[in-house]
């Protein structure tokens, strides 16, 4: 099913391009080039489609490893893999923190430590929440950089307008709310549009600058808290001179704010429901009295057991848990308090007694 739709994606692609290579634009008629945007967007349309049946795909897939990994089954050919319930792990962590997902993927040899392979599964997205990814990628350290560089090299837009281009890659990701993380993924983008596109924009520059326009023309017509909206006449003056400082044809400003107005972006929304899916059908659940690390009070926690793993919350109510205890390789032994009746500890199995 994967290859079927990753075929149907290149396909879909590669036939644009080679029709696009059959005749050059500037001969058709206005009536011509307003029907070819039109296909255009359609064919955008499907491959934004097939994305998300991807994406939906493979939060179905992370289901059912985590069902399969939680099942008290005796057939040992029907329990899931090491490799798979390690994987399953490493998800969750990502969703709850990036790095440690990462590190922890690292280290278990699910990932490469290289920007690629790392890059990759960020682009495949199974079971991740997408605001995650975003924050990942717009950290500020060398490796992180260096998997978003790889991350865009995953995009293809070739013969794709701007805000298709723009659709297709704010679909992979949600983008975090920090000026300066945007900035630097709004700047790969560019670089990658104006790669695969050379002769649109006159520098990356202009796409750059266009790019950011067009996200904010989104803000401005799709949310509710905006009350005067802009017209195109206040979108083509606002984007004056950002053409190596000339402008832009007046029919390209119109034809993408028209776009924007008709159809907003499709964001991403977790609502932290990915993690919610985590914690459905959980083995056992309830209250037990957790004594901290640094300091050793005790405190009243809901926990969820599932999928080798202990998740624990302040409330029932809470979506995301306050910890994450993987039980690989945790043993545990029973505690004698008089104060406490039904102690037990959780322990590593190579530590020392």
């Amino acid at each position: 099913m994967w290859q079927d739709l990753d075929t149907l994606t290149s396909s879909a692609v590669n036939s644009g391009s080679q029709q696009a290579d059959q005749f050059s634009t500037t001969e058709l008629t206005p009536e011509q080039q307003k029907i070819l945007i039109d296909i255009r967007r359609k064919k955008t349309e499907l491959l934004l489609e097939i994305q998300q049946l991807k994406d939906e795909l493979g939060e179905v897939v992370a289901e059912m490893e985590v069902m399969e990994g939680g099942g008290f089954t005796v057939d040992e050919s029907n329990k899931p893999s090491n490799k798979t319930k390690q994987t399953s792990i490493g998800r969750k962590k990502f969703n709850m923190d990036p790095k440690k997902g990462i590190e922890y993927l690292i280290e278990h040899n699910l990932l490469t430590p290289t920007p690629e392979d790392v890059a990759q599964f960020l682009y495949k997205g199974e079971g991740l929440n997408k605001t995650a990814i975003g924050d990942y990628l717009g950290e500020r350290h060398d490796f992180n950089e260096r998997v978003l560089r790889a991350f865009v090299e995953l995009h293809d837009f070739t013969d794709l307008i701007l805000v298709q281009a723009l659709r297709q890659f704010l679909w992979s990701f949600r983008l975090p709310g920090e000026a300066q993380k945007i900035d630097r993924m709004m700047e790969c983008f560019a670089q990658r549009y104006c790669q695969l596109n050379p002769n649109i924009f006159t520098n990356t520059d202009t796409c750059y600058v266009l790019s950011f326009a067009i996200i904010m023309l989104n803000t401005s017509l799709h949310n509710p808290s905006v009350k005067d909206k802009p017209s195109v006449e206040q979108f083509i003056t606002m984007n004056r001179g950002i053409n190596n400082g000339g402008d832009l044809p007046r029919e390209l400003l119109v034809s993408l704010y028209e776009s924007i107005k008709t159809e907003p972006f499709k964001i991403p929304e977790d609502d932290g429901n990915d993690l919610m899916h985590t914690f459905f059908n959980p083995d056992k659940e309830g209250w037990l009295w957790k004594q901290g690390g640094r300091y050793k009070s005790w405190k009243r926690r809901w926990f969820i057991l599932n999928d080798n793993c202990l998740y624990y919350f302040e409330y029932t109510t809470d979506k995301e848990p306050r910890g994450i205890i993987p039980l690989e390789n945790i043993q545990v032994r029973e505690v004698q308090d008089r104060h406490k009746p039904h102690c037990f500890e959780l322990y590593a199995a190579d530590s020392v007694a």
